[in-house]
């Protein structure tokens, strides 16, 4: 059974990135693939008798039209397809475009670089919809990203079960646009209004054992690690094999980071290492 990655999303949001990381970590990768020929790649890695897993970075703005039909020729040939979407915010590529000096593809059709953006960002809302993962790149850097991808895809295959990223972010910051799961910590206690426990933040261990101290901690964990256990094996059978849980609180410095470790070793008690990023411990 060949293994497809098919990377697609918005020009300047990280697709080259993301092919680098994946070639680094074994698969055979081939960048700003037009997506017509999409089909003959798949028609010969299907010929071989043990292909590698195989990362196509697919160019979206001469073909946008062309994605979507190429991603359904590919999943009807029988491979294993994985389509991960790459997405940042408008003023954030404009910003990167500035910052580059590089053209946008889109430009003279559009006649400027955030009319550009958009134009292409609608040609691929069909496309978004559909992928399996999407990254929203708004927030992250060049580290952050490789560390996105090494966690989905490093050594999930060898592993042989669905790969798990636990998250922590703040509500104030904004939702994580990838996640699969979201849990609302914000009913905890919160350690920023006590003193002492203000300027840390989840990952010390005065403030994890100033979550865990309360009963209500306790008895949110003893209805939530049974449902995980109950899940995980269900998103499996149904071919998930990426799946990112997310906890949330205000700020994303305290209870969600203190969550988050939680959970983590619950998984590693289970022989599963989970991938880890507090998304906002930093801000």
């Amino acid at each position: 059974m060949v293994e497809f990655v098919v990377v697609t999303g918005l020009s300047g949001a990280g697709r080259t990135q993301v092919g680098n990381t994946l070639e680094d970590l074994g698969w055979f990768v081939i960048d700003n693939l037009p997506p017509e020929l999409v089909p003959k790649v798949a028609e010969l890695a299907l010929d071989q008798s043990e292909p590698a897993p195989i990362a196509l970075v697919v160019g979206t703005v001469t073909g946008a039209d062309e994605v979507a039909p190429a991603l359904e020729g590919l999943l009807a040939s029988g491979a294993t397809v994985t389509t991960v979407f790459v997405d940042a915010s408008t003023p954030t590529l404009v910003r990167r475009y500035g910052d580059t000096k590089r053209r946008h593809p889109l430009l003279s059709e559009a006649g400027g670089v955030e009319r550009a953006i958009e134009l292409e960002r609608g040609r691929l809302a069909s496309v978004r919809e559909r992928a399996e993962v999407v990254i929203d790149t708004t927030e992250l850097n060049v580290h952050d990203l490789r560390r996105t991808i090494v966690d989905r895809f490093g050594d999930r295959r060898a592993e042989g079960r669905t790969q798990v990223t636990l998250m922590s972010f703040g509500y104030k910051h904004g939702l994580p646009p990838d996640a699969d799961l979201v849990f609302d910590c914000r009913f905890l206690p919160n350690p920023h209004w006590v003193e002492g426990l203000r300027p840390l933040t989840g990952l010390d261990v005065e403030v994890q054992q100033y979550v865990a101290s309360f009963e209500l901690t306790d008895r949110f964990l003893e209805e939530l690690l049974p449902l995980l256990e109950l899940l995980l094996p269900a998103y499996l059978d149904e071919g998930k094999s990426l799946l990112t849980i997310a906890f949330g609180c205000t700020g994303g410095r305290h209870r969600s980071v203190s969550m988050v470790e939680r959970v983590a070793e619950w998984f590693r008690a289970r022989e599963i290492e989970p991938g880890v990023r507090h998304r906002d411990v930093a801000k």
